[in-house]
């Protein structure tokens, strides 16, 4: 059913790794509504299927079986159109650093067509937003940590994407520079813009995300806000939701 509030249907992905004799099911049937505006979290342990469904909603890998529904129609009718209003912002800095910030920026905007005034203007609104302008025409290695990330949040949102991944946006920051950071992706809902925050952090999950998905061997084992899985399992916190989950494994 499409409602106005649905962004994206997921139904059914899978996804399977196969080399040689190596067989590996990394998503096994994962099914979930995305909202607009909203931030959801992917948690789990490292081998869950966290990266894998993100790149697959990114786009960047195809599923094995399922179909991701976008407007209620397959993103693969169509993936141009889909790419437009799709940015992932990976863990890893992948930017040119022979570059300037703000040629990186125009770049970024070039890819997406857009024209040379909606991109000077774009950058003009980005760099003021996450403090950059002192630093468009510095090369990246002048920034920290906490300011490189910044840069790769603005970057990814050059051509107003609807939806934003984001892989890992804090790993390795200073805790002061984490909660910086959380400030600029609460902000993003402000802006209808709905995120998809893959984390480790479970205080991350639990201050951002509207919801939160758990999963487990390539399965979907929870999903639902965070006040919510607290008080079914009478917890304090997040993080202590998750142990419990985890201890059931054992």
């Amino acid at each position: 059913m499409i409602t106005d509030s649905l962004l994206l249907n997921i139904n059914n992905i899978k996804k399977k790794y196969t080399k040689g004799n190596y067989t590996k099911n990394a998503l096994k049937g994962v099914s979930l509504e995305v909202f607009k505006g909203e931030v959801l979290a992917l948690l789990g342990v490292n081998g869950a299927g966290k990266t894998t469904l993100s790149s697959i909603i990114a786009s960047l890998h195809p599923a094995t079986e399922g179909d991701i529904l976008w407007q209620g129609t397959s993103i693969y009718t169509n993936l141009i159109n889909y790419r437009e209003i799709v940015s992932l912002c990976p863990q890893q800095p992948n930017f040119n650093d022979a570059l300037t910030l703000e040629d990186n920026l125009k770049f970024a905007g070039r890819f997406f067509k857009m024209s040379e005034t909606a991109i000077n203007d774009r950058i003009a609104v980005l760099s003021k937003q996450f403090g950059l302008t002192e630093y468009l025409k510095q090369y990246s290695y002048v920034l920290s940590g906490g300011y490189l990330q910044r840069f790769m949040i603005a970057r990814s949102l050059m051509h107003n994407p609807k939806l934003l991944i984001l892989d890992e946006p804090t790993v390795g920051l200073d805790p002061h520079i984490r909660r910086e950071l959380w400030n600029i992706i609460k902000n993003l809902k402000q802006e209808g813009i709905t995120t998809i925050l893959t984390t480790h952090y479970l205080d991350e999950a639990e201050y951002l995300a509207d919801r939160v998905c758990i999963l487990q061997n390539g399965q979907i084992k929870l999903i639902d806000k965070p006040e919510n899985l607290k008080a079914d399992f009478k917890k304090h916190n997040l993080e202590e939701v998750f142990l419990a989950l985890m201890n059931e494994q054992v």
